[in-house]
């Protein structure tokens, strides 16, 4: 699989990787076993870099990806993890001694001594304005701690306040054929920063792989239920922000637009790739089989302009005013 290199990160990704919030919580349920098979069914597939967070399964994720890694030593996949969501959201709980706490726990998880990323976790927006954390930050790469920093963040004004800082190497942002903004601002000032940009909700939640109708149901401990009008976080997490009838609808127009010998889902991936300045698109799997699809899109040829027009021009008349206002 081809990887891209990020200069701040001074290390290389694949241009796919593999999100883990699905095999810790809120997506149903996924057991142990069955979590192992979409690592390694991912790592098999040339992906070189999973993300996780300290609170997917309260941990779970960290060690179920420590669990598949301790067997293979000779396997090179980056590790990149989350902290500050296991504490109220207030900026005063993003300081050092709580960020020692928190690496201490995820290090512990992973079974590494130093991880590879770490990244505040859509921390309350004036946290990415206050000194005071990135001076913290980067006393957790002095401690030799982590190798490197970067944020996740809702907004792409979040997103521009990050990048000015000196040393954060990746922003990671909801991106994808339902949340076009982006591509604006972020990933230009991004690409001239050398910052890497990590592509997460591509599917927008699953919406994009074309297999919902308005009438399915998820599970009871699936955000896709419990978290529609951002009840549990925000909003955007979920179906990107659109509205599940709305974005139903604009899915199954979506999937029409896709090229022969592509799925939808991959369509809505081989997008994301092409896109000037995204450096990994992280989609989650419950199965082998969507790690391994998924994967397969970094292989596929690029979209053509006929395809890129049309998909802007659905992008524009049914989802560009429910998003781009708030995010």
């Amino acid at each position: 699989m081809d990887e891209r290199a990020i200069s701040r990160l001074g290390q290389r990704v694949s241009v796919v990787g593999l999100g883990t919030w699905q095999l810790g919580a809120d997506w149903g349920d996924v057991d142990d076993k069955d979590a192992l098979t979409v690592l390694e069914a991912a790592a098999e597939s040339g992906v070189t870099f999973f993300d996780t967070a300290d609170v997917y399964g309260d941990g779970r994720s960290e060690q179920t990806i420590a669990a598949f890694l301790r067997g293979r030593p000779n396997l090179h996949v980056l590790v990149a993890t989350k902290m500050g969501r296991r504490v109220e959201q207030i900026p005063q709980n993003y300081v050092l001694d709580n960020f020692r706490a928190w690496n201490d726990r995820s290090r512990r998880n992973l079974g590494v001594d130093r991880i590879d990323l770490v990244q505040l976790h859509c921390p309350p927006t004036p946290v990415y304005s206050s000194d005071e954390v990135f001076d913290a930050l980067d006393t957790l790469v002095d401690e030799g701690r982590v190798a490197a920093y970067g944020v996740s963040v809702e907004t792409c004004a979040e997103a521009l306040t990050a990048i000015a800082r000196p040393n954060v190497a990746s922003v990671q942002i909801i991106f994808n054929p339902f949340r076009m903004k982006p591509l604006r601002e972020v990933l230009p000032a991004a690409e001239k920063a050398g910052v890497g940009i990590i592509a997460r909700v591509p599917l927008a939640s699953g919406l994009l792989s074309g297999k919902y109708t308005k009438d399915t149901v998820f599970a009871a401990n699936d955000h896709r239920t419990f978290n529609r009008r951002g009840e549990a976080f925000d909003q955007g997490e979920t179906f990107s922000g659109v509205d599940f009838e709305t974005g139903v609808e604009a899915a199954a127009e979506f999937s029409g637009l896709a090229p022969q010998g592509y799925t939808p889902a991959q369509s809505a991936l081989r997008w994301i790739i092409q896109q000037p300045g995204v450096s990994t698109v992280i989609p989650g799997a419950r199965s082998p089989e969507q790690a391994r699809a998924n994967a397969a899109a970094a292989k596929s040829a690029p979209l053509s302009e006929e395809t890129l027009t049309a998909i802007q021009d659905l992008y524009d008349r049914r989802i560009k005013d429910q998003v781009e206002g708030r995010w």
